[in-house]
């Protein structure tokens, strides 16, 4: 939305600039000129109104012309003046946020004057044109557009409805979201309206019967599938702002098989409203280059408000492990909230506000973007202190008279949530996904918090098996399990953990009673059986892996996943045509699908087929651009090919994701040396033999590398530690063999 501002002048300025046009863009009137709708009224409107009050727009009703804002003078006048509208809670000066909606004292003040005086028209002939709205997307047609199977119908009156409207994203092939358009069918009944991704489709087949008429419920809890996958995004609609775009470089992603789901918050208007909505979205060619992440600080642990208790207050903190620029802010109460605040201390001692709310107001919630992203070192303390008032002098109070209020899901309960959006920065090469680290200390806090609280414990033990820390990860899962009835989502969970601690009869036992328990539970069996396919093929039992994958494909919804693991599990069963098979069937199904290409990649290279191995391993590392094996085996590719100038990022790269493996720094020395970069090759060299000092081979070409320089008696240990370590090494005995004699 574009907004003009208009920043207040002193009395001298004011008088000199009085027959200038002032930074809104409309001509500013002296006290003695009354002010007109042609010149002075309507830029102000149309900038900061129209909107949301247009036909057809959120607002109640329209305020495109003179007619129409002379007609609704009297509620202009009140609600400006009160600043009850344009919708904008924060406080100016604690937080430096884009896109202000609130309006001036100048352009208060002069349409009190212009409503005082008469509400004149001016020359209606030389007014601005009004501004275009009509039933087409906002930023223009959608790349894909998803609607709702069955439209709803509001009834005309009762309490608030929240509906959950499930999308299927249809596509075989991922895409990157980098701006969606939320047309929810009735606006002016919409309050609010957020979208989750459901990465596995849980909740459409939890409902396998009724999922398509919308799921009622406000607060959703989505499975993010086998990966480390934060809701990172604020994918929420309000009235003014249909459409969002995400910042460059940080689209959102959409796999096969995943569901959009649109929570709205419903409010009856007196008759009943049929919403038939629908999600544009604009597709990017590029993944993401920035990974933000949602994080909060939340005290709904302590709502427990009092019946006439005008100040109860709640707080919370939270300490950066890692360095994130703060890019956005939700503030989140319900209709007793009143005072909210959300700071940062630096580990300097210096204060830096986030957001100041004094008066909130539950109906004009929204979220709140930083002009310029606000950094935070390490060691930063967030903090939040919420102030609600129960007394029935709170005119947003649903209960007359007040009743004890607690924290829940209706928006009669209460909530305490202050949401950061924040990109992680400044993190060093090798070092863990900062976001882990980040889940990892919000779910400790939390745990603080609420000890039992089942799903932090789920979200804490994930965080830990993401870093490689499986021993702690196995011990909070198997805590999370002695809080409740064994979960088969939490036993497959466990088994994964005891996978990577190297525990696979643990893991396979737990893989198993995941499996037995998951009856009725989608999603849990699928899993389970998933990964106990997938040890199976990791310990080269491939007739069990392909038995489990087999009774998968029967019992869940066949996918591409499952697909490429048997046709793995087949090709180390040495069926080749078999697997070929399933990787193109898993192809079919979802055309990024990493597993399928990566192994037709090699394949095409076993076959002597470097071009159609190179065009595989692309679009394999497309899907998965931190997979070393796909970049190692491209670089092998394009070097069949002659193409070693396109091999060498490849192997760049792959030595950078791991840095410890001595081939591929070797294999990196070796191309190098080719393309005569003596220097670094003859660096990686001694990098690989630092990581493997055992290593004849390495310390042959380490040789080779010091005689060309001229470096003859180097060169000679160099060939004798290779010939320490295999004394019948053909090529070091050779090269020790014409090296001149030492004097």
């Amino acid at each position: 939305m574009a907004v003009l501002l208009a920043w207040p002048l002193s009395q001298s300025a004011a008088a000199a600039t009085a027959n200038s046009p002032d930074s809104s863009g409309h001509a500013s009137a002296t006290a003695s000129s009354a002010p007109t709708w042609s010149h002075e009224v309507a830029p102000i409107v149309y900038a900061h109104c129209s909107t949301c009050h247009h036909p057809g727009g959120a607002g109640p009703f329209s305020l495109l012309t003179y007619t129409d804002a002379k007609r609704w003078a009297p509620q202009i006048l009140k609600v400006t003046q009160s600043r009850f509208m344009p919708p904008w809670l924060p406080e100016p000066g604690y937080g430096d946020f884009a896109d202000v909606r609130r309006l001036d004292d100048n352009d208060r003040a002069l349409l009190k004057r212009w409503i005082d005086s008469g509400m004149a028209p001016g020359d209606l002939t030389t007014a601005p044109s009004a501004p275009g709205y009509d039933s087409s997307w906002q930023i223009g047609k959608p790349d894909l557009v998803l609607k709702v199977t069955e439209p709803y119908t509001l009834p005309p009156g009762g309490t608030d409805v929240f509906r959950n409207f499930i999308l299927p994203y249809p596509l075989k092939e991922t895409r990157y979201i980098r701006a969606m358009e939320i047309r929810p069918g009735a606006p002016q009944v919409v309050h609010h309206a957020n979208v989750l991704v459901d990465r596995t489709g849980a909740m459409r087949h939890q409902h396998p019967n009724d999922w398509q008429a919308g799921i009622p419920g406000m607060e959703l809890f989505v499975d993010a599938g086998n990966t480390f996958d934060p809701d990172s995004h604020f994918l929420f609609w309000k009235p003014d702002t249909p459409a969002l775009i995400e910042p460059e470089g940080m689209p959102w992603r959409l796999d096969p098989g995943n569901d959009l789901i649109l929570n709205i918050h419903l409010k009856p208007s007196g008759k009943a409203q049929t919403l038939d909505a629908q999600i544009g979205l604009y597709f990017s060619p590029d993944p993401p280059r920035k990974q933000p992440m949602l994080i909060a600080l939340e005290r709904d642990d302590q709502l427990d408000i009092p019946p006439g208790d005008a100040s109860f207050a709640v707080e919370d903190s939270l300490t950066l492990p890692v360095d994130v620029e703060v890019l956005g802010v939700y503030p989140h109460a319900h209709y007793l909230g009143h005072d909210m605040q959300g700071w940062a201390i630096l580990p300097n001692g210096e204060k830096k506000w986030l957001v100041w709310i004094k008066d909130w107001d539950i109906d004009r919630q929204s979220v709140y973007r930083y002009r310029q992203p606000l950094v935070l070192p390490k060691g930063t303390e967030l903090h939040m202190r919420y102030t609600y008032d129960n007394s029935a002098s709170n005119p947003h109070n649903p209960h007359v008279p007040p009743v004890r209020v607690r924290a829940g899901n209706r928006s009669e309960d209460e909530m305490s949530h202050l949401w950061l959006q924040v990109l992680p920065i400044n993190t060093p090469p090798g070092a863990p996904d900062p976001r882990l680290l980040l889940e990892e200390a919000w779910m400790r806090k939390r745990l603080a918090k609420t000890p039992t609280d089942q799903v932090t414990l789920y979200n804490l033990a994930s965080a830990l098996a993401g870093q490689g820390k499986y021993t702690d990860a196995a011990a909070d899962f198997e805590q999370e399990l002695k809080l409740g009835p064994p979960d088969p989502r939490t036993l497959t969970a466990l088994g994964a953990a005891l996978e990577g601690a190297g525990q696979s009869d643990q893991a396979a036992d737990r893989y198993r009673s995941a499996i037995a328990r998951a009856t009725g539970s989608y999603g849990a069996s699928c899993d389970a059986r998933f990964d106990l396919a997938r040890l199976h093929v990791r310990s080269a039992a491939y007739a069990d892996a392909e038995k489990e994958l087999r009774d998968q494909l029967a019992a869940c919804p066949e996918d591409a996943e499952t697909r490429s693991m048997l046709g793995a599990a087949l090709l180390g069963a040495q069926r080749k045509d078999d697997a070929i098979r399933e990787f193109h069937r898993a192809l079919e199904l979802n055309a990024a699908d990493f597993t399928a290409l990566y192994n037709l990649g090699v394949l095409s290279l076993d076959a002597g087929d470097p071009a159609a191995a190179a065009t595989q391993l692309e679009a394999a590392l497309r899907s998965w651009p931190a997979s070393p094996d796909a970049h190692q085996k491209l670089a092998v590719a394009y070097a069949q090919q002659n193409r070693l100038a396109d091999a060498l990022p490849q192997l760049r790269a792959a030595a950078q994701l791991t840095p410890n493996d001595a081939a591929l720094h070797s294999a990196l020395s070796q191309l190098l040396g080719t393309l005569g970069q003596s220097e670094e090759a003859f660096a990686e060299q001694k990098r690989a033999l630092q990581i493997d000092p055992q290593d004849a081979d390495g310390w042959n070409n380490l040789g080779v590398m010091l005689a060309r320089g001229g470096q003859t008696a180097p060169a000679r240990s160099a060939y004798q530690r290779a010939l320490q370590i295999q004394p019948d090494h053909a090529q070091a005995k050779a090269n020790l063999a014409r090296l001149p004699a030492a004097n």
